[in-house]
């Protein structure tokens, strides 16, 4: 039942995303690098549910990554940011307070499309490879 709840309540934020969000690590690499490694982390509720402190829309987003678990350490490493630890707590703070991050180790669809479609652009930008000379 407490699995259905943690499901439940991320859900509604999932469906409520808006598109903003993508403002916020648009012209930043790091953050960009954090996203991207967020996807590729071990992240885990707890198993026992600590009491909701309240309904609102702020109290459930706290509630759900007061229930989240995770290693700094790893996300350090997939990222590949020169950061101790603890500036990567902080900076993993805005992204986890615009939803962009998620705590079942997913992120906000629109910044999801967005860093495709950039990649999409890098592969157009590629020189098209030259075929045999004709003669």
């Amino acid at each position: 039942m407490q699995e259905d709840l943690f499901v439940e309540k991320l859900n509604r934020f999932k469906q409520n995303e808006k598109p903003e969000a993508v403002l916020v690590i648009a012209d930043n690499p790091d953050y960009i690098k954090i996203v991207v490694a967020w996807t590729n982390l071990r992240v885990q509720h707890n198993t026992e549910l600590n009491n909701q402190a309240g309904e609102s829309e702020n109290e459930s987003w706290e509630w759900l990554w007061g229930n989240t678990r995770f290693s700094l350490i790893e996300l350090k490493t997939k990222a590949g940011v020169p950061y101790a630890e603890t500036v990567l707590e902080s900076k993993i703070r805005p992204l986890i307070g615009n939803r962009i991050l998620y705590p079942d180790g997913t992120i906000n669809s629109f910044v999801q499309r967005y860093l495709r479609e950039r990649v999409l652009k890098l592969f157009e930008a590629k020189p098209k490879k030259m075929g045999k000379k004709q003669v």
